[in-house]
């Protein structure tokens, strides 16, 4: 017997009840057994709906349609015809299926119903109250199955309950409207204040022509005042979907490196900002009643589930299949109050390494590495805060090191910057692919170079340790503040201090400070107060800042950085076109580089502390932090305020 094709199914899984009757019914009225039926014809014959003559007709006009090349499904040629409602169709497939779920749309929930549950306990738990009658209250619900919530809500509320799936992406936008015109109905005040005018205005300047004119399109001018209105908005408006790629698309012409979505409840707007050069700028406002469409929708582009609500969720957005650039993104949701979501989107634009002479080491630091990694075993540690440019620096090392003749093995979390010639591998804690487990394999991989994203344990850095003792090159990460803090913190994980005082090469810590515009800074004679005060911050990690010393060290950048009559120059921000009325444009390094000696190792097995391997490293020769980024200050590289912000330990 033929039957419907698959595309009929698939949308009549879902029910729409249109009133509390329809609801009542669906819920309490059995349905007739079809499971057994071979196909949709024989389940609408089991339920009564059609007879086997109005069958038998409407297959044979089916059958001449297939054979005319326009074939209708069973489905809507009966509908069409007057001989079903759409709704019982449903209810057939539904039960026909075993599984049905169901859109709120057009239901107005009981107040009896919403008085039950509270707010907050709905917006927490993805829960909306439907229909109270007799002894019962009908749930819709994000998960019908959570028996722990069940009997959370069955104590609430002393009703038998009768949970109900939702479809997908409907339940918070309906929890929101639900209780927001059950709030007015009852005079009830607003969750929050309905901002001022000005605040409404207040639109971020530095949204470009395309966003601007999308976001008009989703009356972005009309203040959001009226709760009832709020969260009308789909995840597929085109209007939406257009805005999101925008945002992703100027995201990544402004030289963002994360864009963050912040919902707040009604009327509280939506907020988008973006993180340049490490710093976080408004970007753009969009009314309540999009928060919920908004999230929907970039957690569509990441395969996400958007029926989830209450737990977190990461994935990642291949940008150019949805017409942009080859830019990938990691995208993490974050549960935050009333139910509402955050997002954080990271933008990893595939760059390829920079050269190891463009990432601002000075001079002396730059030959000092390059000798270093040079060396056929050993480890060498990049360390600093997270967003302070290490996988940046690795990958330029190992830049510097890719040849023809070497074999160099990474293990990244995630893989930011890829090289031809490398061999990378993304490590996946969840199937206990490690970077431990990465490094034991390596090892049997034959190796010359092995780069490892980060040394956050014990087992993993005793096996780095072992690696570069047995004729390996180790590169790897650390997140501590300076280099010889480094060190103490590998002792503390455990590791044994002779194996660790015999491999260590190098430790570079860095930090990023953000490059004064080369196109509006501006110039000014540095006066004698000032360079004092600079030439004291420079040697306060000496054992000598007596006011000689100062002098002395003033004179030596009058020679160094001094014009043809001794004059220093500072340099302070303005603002123009080119980098946005910001002052700044673009990142760079500033360093500190240890180099392992006898001293320093003398220090590593005795345990020394922290101060005792700063004082050693000092008197090799060591630059601090602060003493490299007051020179590119002198250099006119960046500001003062920068430097004291970044190396302020």
């Amino acid at each position: 017997m033929p039957t419907s094709s698959a595309p009929e199914s698939a949308p009549a899984q879902c029910f729409h009840p249109e009133n509390a009757d329809d609801l009542w019914q669906l819920v309490t009225t059995p349905h007739p057994v079809v499971g057994k039926a071979r196909h949709l014809g024989e389940a609408l014959m089991h339920a009564g709906l059609v007879s086997p003559t109005l069958l038998a007709d409407s297959l044979k006009v089916q059958q001449v349609e297939r054979e005319q090349g326009h074939e209708r499904p069973l489905g809507q040629m009966l509908i069409e015809r007057g001989d079903l409602t759409e709704n019982q169709l449903r209810q057939v497939i539904a039960s026909w299926l075993g599984e049905y779920m169901v859109h709120p749309g057009k239901l107005t929930p009981d107040p009896v119903a919403l008085a039950l549950v509270p707010r907050a306990v709905a917006e927490r738990e993805s829960v909306l109250p439907l229909l109270a009658r007799e002894d019962a209250l009908v749930l819709l619900m994000a998960d019908p199955y959570d028996r722990m919530l069940l009997d959370e809500l069955r104590f609430l509320t002393q009703r038998r309950l009768i949970a109900l799936q939702a479809a997908p992406g409907t339940l918070m936008p309906a929890i929101a409207n639900a209780y927001a015109v059950y709030n007015h109905s009852n005079n009830k005040p607003a969750p929050q204040n309905t901002p001022p005018k000005e605040a409404q205005g207040n639109r971020a300047t530095a949204v470009r022509a395309t966003s601007q004119e999308l976001a008009n399109n989703l009356d972005i001018g009309t203040p959001d005042t009226n709760a009832i209105q709020a969260d009308v908005v789909s995840e597929s408006d085109n209007t939406l979907v257009r805005l999101i790629n925008s945002v992703i698309d100027e995201a990544i012409s402004h030289r963002a490196s994360d864009i963050h979505i912040e919902t707040e409840p009604a009327p509280g707007n939506v907020r988008v900002r973006l993180r340049v050069d490490g710093t976080l700028m408004p970007y753009l406002e969009l009314p309540a009643r999009f928060r919920y469409a908004m999230v929907a929708r970039i957690k569509i582009m990441a395969g996400l589930d958007i029926a989830e609500h209450r737990k977190p969720q990461d994935g990642k957005i291949d940008f150019s299949r949805f017409g942009g650039p080859a830019v990938e993104l990691r995208v993490v949701t974050v549960p935050t109050t009333h139910g509402l979501e955050d997002v954080v989107l990271r933008l990893l634009s595939g760059a390829k390494p920079l050269p190891l002479d463009h990432i601002g080491l000075s001079t002396a630091n730059l030959l000092t590495l390059r000798q270093v990694i040079r060396k056929n075993y050993g480890l060498v540690l990049v360390c600093g805060p997270t967003g302070s440019g290490k996988t940046t620096t690795l990958h330029s090392v190992v830049r510097e090191l890719n040849t023809e003749g070497t074999k160099i093995w990474t293990a990244e979390d995630p893989i930011e910057i890829t090289q031809a010639g490398l061999r990378q591998v993304q490590v996946n804690a969840r199937i206990g692919w490690t970077f431990a487990a990465a490094m034991r394999t390596f090892l049997r991989a034959d190796p010359d170079i092995i780069m490892i994203g980060e040394m956050r344990d014990e087992e993993t850095s005793r096996i780095a340790i072992e690696a570069s003792l047995t004729g390996h090159l180790v590169l790897s990460t650390l997140h501590t503040n300076s280099a010889p803090e480094s060190i103490t913190r590998l002792l503390e994980m455990g590791l044994d201090p002779f194996n660790f005082s015999d491999s260590l090469l190098a430790i570079l810590a860095q930090r990023l400070v953000r490059r004064l515009c080369a196109h509006c800074r501006e110039p000014f004679a540095a006066p004698e107060d000032a360079l004092l005060g600079l030439a004291s911050q420079y040697l306060e990690s000496g054992t000598q800042n007596t006011p000689e010393e100062r002098q002395a060290q003033i004179m030596r950048w009058r020679k160094t950085y001094g014009s043809a009559e001794g004059e220093i120059r500072l340099w302070h921000k303005r603002g123009c076109d080119q980098c946005e009325q910001h002052g700044y444009k673009g990142r760079l390094g500033i360093h500190e580089l240890m180099v392992s000696d006898d001293a320093i190792r003398q220090h590593i097995r005795h345990r020394a502390p922290a101060s005792d391997i700063r004082h050693s490293a000092l008197a090799a020769g060591m630059m601090t932090l602060r003493q490299d980024g007051i020179d590119k200050v002198l250099q006119g590289l960046t500001d003062m305020a920068e430097v004291v912000a970044a190396t302020n330990l």
